[in-house]
């Protein structure tokens, strides 16, 4: 399987570019974080293989993606949160957790049901989170009902995951897959590995006794809104015919700072995803056999995923409705007037083009 260290396609074998653009974009944050405060905590709804769950969802402040030193994907600020000098302390990490905790027991009646823990890379990266700090925080949520942790293919084994299947936890790991297709993978994401490295990922997850989430990346760059569109339709169907991946999130893909994404959105070459692709995407494979959801993170605004501003919310409200219920006919009951300028852009956009709307 493909590592994910600077050497991996730094030789000129394809991704040497991209990478150095995005080592010279990420140069210039500055910004410092506490490690003993998490990156984000909220409370949620979550549609899960055994029912609608309440989660915290926990993100965790480490030293970053090992992928994101080398220069990393295209669409992904994550590791400009990442604390300075590439890892954490474990007494650190769980100071983090306790503050998520804090926040939990201020905003729900009840404890979560479902734990939701990622990183700016891979939390089963034993250089981001250490099997010392990851037995420890099993331990802590051993008595919810189910988690999920996030993960780049190469650290899923059965030691790292059985933690906390044995934990007595319903454990689920969600795998960064952004697309199917490895073309549109290495090349607009500027990512590393291959579907058949996500394929051997959920074979080692399956017999560790855990299930597979995958995240799939709506309109990365350099796609028109029709080809993005047709790729995710694909892109879910695959997955779905995956044994042991039960979930696929769709993320329509948003400008964050530090990013080759913000860097072609300034100069007029990107914009996110019309959110008339993600109900579109949704709808189409609502019959697979795999739970299809979607949080279209800054809908409305310019640098989320948006229509014309009048429905997106009416919009986004039916895209949840849809993830808790799975309920296609939900997006029988919005309707605008943008939906012409929608369909003219799927129509005319050429690759490598400007976008024809903001």
């Amino acid at each position: 399987m493909s590592k994910p260290s600077p050497d991996v396609y730094e030789q000129g074998k394809g991704m040497d570019a991209h990478n150095a653009v995005m080592r010279e974009v990420r140069s210039r944050n500055d910004s410092t974080y506490d490690p003993r405060e998490p990156t984000r905590v909220w409370l949620d709804e979550d549609n899960t293989p055994d029912g609608v769950y309440q989660s915290l969802t926990i993100i965790l402040n480490t030293g970053g993606c090992r992928w994101a030193r080398a220069g990393g994907c295209t669409m992904c600020g994550y590791v400009a949160e990442s604390v300075e000098g590439g890892q954490v302390a474990h007494e650190d990490l769980m100071a983090q957790i306790q503050h998520c905790l804090d926040h939990e027991e201020e905003n729900a009646d009840d404890p979560s049901g479902l734990i939701k823990i990622y990183t700016s890379g891979s939390f089963l990266d034993e250089r981001e989170v250490p099997a010392e700090t990851r037995r420890a925080i099993a331990d802590t949520f051993a008595d919810r009902d189910r988690i999920v942790v996030e993960s780049l293919p190469d650290f899923v084994e059965d030691e790292r995951v059985s933690d906390f299947v044995d934990a007595g936890l319903e454990t689920d790991v969600a795998v960064g897959l952004e697309t199917a297709t490895d073309r549109v993978r290495h090349d607009c994401v500027n990512k590393y590995f291959d579907f058949a490295d996500f394929e051997e990922a959920c074979r080692a997850a399956r017999e560790a006794g855990a299930g597979v989430k995958a995240y799939l990346l709506m309109k990365p760059p350099f796609l028109t809104e029709s080809e993005a569109v047709e790729d995710m339709k694909s892109s879910v169907r695959r997955c779905a015919a995956v044994d042991g991946c039960h979930t696929v999130s769709m993320n329509p893909c948003n400008v964050q700072r530090y990013t080759m994404v913000e860097e072609l959105y300034h100069d007029g070459g990107y914009r996110p995803p019309w959110l008339w692709s993600v109900a579109d995407v949704l709808e189409s494979t609502a019959d697979e056999d795999v739970i299809v959801v979607s949080d279209p993170v800054g809908h409305g605004s310019d640098r989320g995923p948006h229509n014309c501003g009048e429905c997106d919310d009416r919009v986004q409200r039916a895209v949840k409705d849809f993830d808790l219920r799975q309920d296609p006919s939900v997006f029988e009951q919005v309707s605008c007037d943008c939906e012409a300028t929608y369909e003219a852009v799927l129509a005319r956009e050429h690759s490598y083009a400007s976008p024809l709307a903001r």
